[in-house]
């Protein structure tokens, strides 16, 4: 649910990027950050720990536009990827309008996106939110891994129906392309 202040005259929506450790989430929020002029990004924020570049999230907020007079706002947050942090990755989906799962293309981590995928719909059970009518992405990054899983493997392993984007978030490849189809879902739903 979109957080509205009347007195500022804002809608601010939520988007979480899931996934397996070192998928590449906080890469495709890296690049987003990057790509954007100053005026439309707001500062990005860091957490790290030695086992991973995030520990609990990248926020920035990206405007974008107005509804019905309100500007438009877009907060962006990764979830650490490791399962010991279940806590903080529940956590970070709670208010949440739309979910990018970030997969690893790399075919030795298929049962690690499975596992991800599978806890993140767990989680979104958790706040009452049915995942088939929810905004969720699904980012095949890492593209250019030899013998990369097929595009639809994952789908079907968890029997989800989601768009689904190849990409490589290290040269930005896909990166644009998921956050306006996500965004796009999001604005979609929130104005029926």
């Amino acid at each position: 649910m979109p957080y509205i202040s009347y007195d500022k005259k804002e809608i601010s929506f939520k988007i979480v990027y899931y996934g397996p450790g070192m998928s590449g989430k906080t890469t495709n929020l890296m690049y987003i950050h990057r790509s954007l002029a100053e005026n439309l990004r707001g500062e990005m924020v860091s957490l790290d720990t030695e086992e991973e570049r995030t520990l609990f999230f990248d926020f920035f907020p990206l405007d974008l536009g107005q509804i019905s007079g309100y500007d438009v706002k877009f907060n962006l947050y990764t979830i650490p990827g490791q399962i010991y942090y279940e806590a903080s990755r529940k956590l970070m989906l709670e208010g949440a309008d739309g979910v990018v799962f970030v997969a690893d293309s790399n075919p030795l981590r298929f049962d690690r996106n499975v596992t991800a995928y599978e806890m993140m719909l767990d989680n979104l059970e958790s706040y009452h939110v049915d995942p088939k009518s929810f905004p969720i992405v699904l980012q095949y990054n890492k593209r250019d891994w030899p013998d990369a899983i097929r595009p639809g493997t994952l789908e079907k392993a968890v029997n989800m129906d989601v768009p689904a984007i190849e990409a490589v978030a290290t040269d930005g490849r896909g990166v644009m392309d998921t956050i306006r189809t996500i965004s796009r879902m999001i604005i979609e739903g929130f104005e029926q």
